[in-house]
């Protein structure tokens, strides 16, 4: 089916930048929209963005908006989170998700990625 591979993850300094990626392989013909969510210690697992594979069409959670970016190459089958600006807040484990025609949810997960951002 559909296979997903997070990397970037680490530890940066409040301010920093990291960029995320995850590596989609398989039937990739089949991806509807793609998102990365994230789930902090002790807290439910959110959207924090997603992004549809043909046209590019983008969500943010309120909590990133203007300073992560999602973007995708089709032709590459990877999805990217590019994160500025990073607040403490923002640590978690980030995971990579995709959706596929006709699932009705985020049906295929990445095993995560760290982010943790020191204050």
């Amino acid at each position: 089916q559909v296979q997903l591979v997070e990397s970037g993850g680490g530890l940066v300094q409040a301010g920093g930048s990291l960029r995320l990626s995850c590596a989609a392989s398989g039937r990739t013909d089949r991806l509807d929209a793609m998102g990365w969510f994230r789930q902090a210690p002790g807290k439910e697992r959110g959207l924090v963005a997603r992004i549809t594979w043909t046209l590019g069409y983008t969500y943010y959670a309120d909590s990133v908006k203007g300073r992560f970016t999602i973007s995708r190459d089709n032709a590459k089958n990877t999805l990217y989170l590019q994160m500025n600006s990073l607040k403490p807040e923002d640590t978690a484990v980030y995971y990579c998700a995709a959706d596929t025609y006709g699932s009705n949810t985020y049906n295929y997960w990445g095993q995560g990625t760290q982010v943790t951002v020191s204050s």
